[in-house]
């Protein structure tokens, strides 16, 4: 398994400070672009990894074909430190506690932070192992809608509390150690994939 995940991740020298954000990206659009180089200077990411799943099963629709959605990805994105992977396709993790267990046995050195929208925290403690996911890596809560009430009421928020982080110390988020989350606040944009999916005949 190490042998073939390092195959299907970009590389990894030790002891980088690296953003995971993981998705559908269905599709992936300006929003995301955004949002990866906004995290990556506030938080002072040497990398960002997309992480792409295959599905949802918190969603009812069938995602893009991966390798569309990964292409459509590049075509909006090209940064020589933002990276591409189908890593959860190949090794066939469906959770994304398990994808964090084997980058770290792979990547002992490295620094992984994980990257999610507000939108996500809302409803993150349906994800299974989310508690987990808290123990295991610092979380970024990237935040790029005025409406911040729900997911900032939600049962992640709420348990969690006590280890949220200021925003000026967000900086060192990737070198604390977990549970400890920031929110980091961006410019408002309102790009959203499933408004995309509803324009597209």
């Amino acid at each position: 398994m190490p042998g073939l995940l390092r195959r299907n991740v970009p590389q990894c020298p030790d002891g980088l400070r690296i953003g995971l954000f993981g998705g559908s990206f269905d599709p992936p659009h300006s929003g995301h672009g955004h949002a990866t180089l906004w995290a990556m200077k506030q938080i002072e990411l040497d990398r960002v990894w997309w992480l792409f799943s295959a599905g949802n099963p918190l969603k009812a629709w069938k995602p893009a074909a991966l390798q569309d959605r990964m292409v459509a990805a590049r075509s909006i994105l090209d940064h020589p430190r933002v990276g591409f992977s189908d890593l959860e396709a190949k090794t066939g993790t469906v959770r994304t506690v398990e994808t964090l267990e084997l980058l770290q046995s792979s990547f002992p050195l490295a620094r992984f932070v994980w990257l999610m929208g507000s939108d996500s925290l809302a409803d993150f403690h349906r994800w299974g192992g989310w508690r987990e996911i808290f123990g295991r890596v610092p979380v970024a809560v990237l935040s790029r809608r005025p409406d911040r009430f729900a997911s900032m009421n939600s049962v992640a928020a709420r348990t969690y509390a006590n280890h949220r982080i200021c925003d000026g110390s967000a900086r060192a988020l990737a070198e604390m150690n977990p549970p400890a989350w920031a929110v980091i606040r961006m410019p408002f944009d309102d790009t959203s994939s499933t408004e995309l999916r509803r324009s597209t005949p």
